[in-house]
C-alpha cells in the first residue's frame, strides 16, 4: 500500500481536521501514519483506523519547541518510507521540505489550517514573524499541491505567490443524535436555557471573556467545552462574579463526547474579534458542529463566519461586539421561540449541504484513490 505520513505539532486529541483527513486517505487505500507530540499533561487517545506516533519533547513552548520538533520530525521522515507527505501548517512545512529533498519520489501537500503568519502570537512578536514569513517565502513558492480552509485564505495565497491553492472548509460530517449520553451524565443541569462555547482555542479575543461577563444578564447555564489559553482567567473571572452555577467547564472532550454537550445547547457562540488579520479571515468548525447538531448560531461578524450563517439563516449576527449586545441577542433569541425553532428547522436543512461527505469531493482532486 503507498505509504502517507501526516504531521502536526499539536498532541491530536482535538484536531479533528486532521483526523478527518487521515481518515479519508486510509479510505483512498492509504496507509496512513500521523505523527504528533505527547505533552506532560496529554490525554489518551482512542484507537483510530490509521496508525498513530506522539513524540515526546525536552520543550513545550517557544522557539526550542519548534527547533526540537522540526528535528525529530525531519529524522523520522528522512528514514521512514513514505508516497505522501502531508504537512500541516507552517510550522511543520519546514522539515517535510527537507525530508522531500531526500525522497524526490514522495509527494509533498501542504494544508494549510489558518493565515498562519498573522496568528496574534506572532503579530504581538515581530521578529518572531519574520523568521515564519522568511520559512514561508523559501518554501511555498516551490509548493505544487496546496488546500486551505477558506476562500479568504485562498486569495491572498494565491496573490502571493500566484499559486493555485484549493479550498477544504473544515465542515463536520453528516452527525446524527444517536446513541447520546443523558444531561445527567454530562453533568448538564436539567431545565436550562444552555449557550455552549467550544473549541480547542479558547484564547485571547475569541470572545470568551465576554461570554462570561454576559452571563450576569442571561437566563441560561453557559457550557465552555474545550481548553485555551484564557480558560484559567475564565474560571477566576466566574468565581469572582459567583456565576458558578452560571458558567460550567467541562474541559477537553473527543469530538463524538462533546458534540452530545453541543446537541443539549440551543445556543452556539463563535465570538472571534477582528483584532488580527488570521481571525479575520477564520471560519472555526465549531460553526459547523452547532449547525449538524440543529444548535442556533450567535457569532461576531466575521467575514467568513458571517457569510455561513447568514446564507443558510442559522443564527444572528452581533454587529458590534460588546457584552451587552451579547446578552441581548441571546436574550432575544431565548425570547423568541419561533426564531428560534426556525434557526434549528435551518441548521437541519443547511446540514444536508454543509457537510465532511461533500468536502471530501475537493480531496479526491487532491489524493486519487489508490485501490
Amino acid at each position: 500500500m503507498p505509504k502517507a505520513i501526516v504531521s502536526v505539532t499539536n498532541d491530536l486529541y482535538t484536531d479533528n481536521r486532521v483526523h478527518k483527513v487521515c481518515t479519508f486517505l486510509h479510505q483512498q487505500g492509504y496507509d496512513v501514519l500521523l505523527v504528533g507530540r505527547k505533552r506532560k499533561n496529554s490525554l489518551p487517545l482512542r484507537k483510530r483506523v490509521y496508525k498513530i506516533k506522539r513524540m515526546k519533547l525536552l520543550f513545550e513552548t517557544g522557539a526550542k519547541f519548534y527547533a526540537a520538533y522540526n528535528i525529530r520530525l525531519f529524522l523520522l521522515l528522512l528514514f521512514r518510507k513514505a508516497d505522501v507527505l502531508v504537512a500541516n501548517d507552517l510550522d511543520t512545512l519546514l522539515a517535510n521540505n527537507l525530508a522531500n529533498k531526500f525522497k524526490r519520489r514522495a509527494r509533498l501537500v501542504y494544508d494549510s489550517h489558518e493565515y498562519f503568519t498573522e496568528v496574534p502570537e506572532l503579530t504581538s512578536r515581530p521578529k518572531v514573524q519574520k523568521i515564519w514569513l522568511r520559512i514561508e517565502r523559501l518554501i511555498f513558492p516551490k509548493l505544487e499541491s496546496i488546500y486551505t480552509v477558506n476562500d479568504s485564505i485562498a486569495k491572498i495565497y494565491s496573490d502571493l505567490y500566484n499559486k493555485e491553492i484549493k479550498v477544504v472548509r473544515n465542515i463536520s460530517p453528516l452527525w446524527k443524535a444517536e446513541n447520546l449520553k443523558s444531561k445527567k451524565e454530562l453533568g448538564i443541569p436539567e431545565n436550562e436555557n444552555l449557550i455552549i462555547l467550544q473549541g480547542a482555542g479558547i484564547n485571547v479575543d475569541r470572545g470568551a471573556e465576554e461570554a462570561v461577563d454576559a452571563m450576569q444578564k442571561i437566563d441560561g447555564v453557559l457550557m465552555i467545552v474545550g481548553d485555551g489559553d484564557v480558560v484559567p482567567q475564565l474560571k477566576e473571572r466566574v468565581k469572582k462574579l459567583q456565576l458558578e452555577k452560571k458558567v460550567i467547564f467541562f474541559g477537553k472532550k473527543p469530538y463524538a463526547v462533546m458534540m452530545n454537550y453541543t446537541y443539549y445547547a440551543s445556543i452556539g457562540l463563535t465570538l472571534d474579534k477582528a483584532t488580527n488579520m488570521n481571525y479575520q479571515l477564520s471560519l472555526p468548525n465549531k460553526v459547523f458542529d452547532y449547525m449538524h447538531t440543529q444548535t442556533a448560531v450567535v457569532a461576531t461578524n466575521i467575514k467568513e463566519v458571517a457569510n455561513v450563517v447568514r446564507t443558510n439563516d442559522i443564527g444572528e449576527i452581533i454587529e458590534e461586539f460588546t457584552v451587552e449586545n451579547l446578552a441581548n441577542t441571546i436574550n432575544k433569541l431565548f425570547a423568541d421561540k419561533t426564531r428560534l425553532e426556525e434557526c434549528i428547522a435551518n441548521c437541519k436543512k443547511a446540514s444536508k449541504i454543509e457537510n465532511w461527505e461533500n468536502e471530501t469531493r475537493v480531496l479526491n482532486e487532491i489524493y486519487s484513490k489508490v485501490k
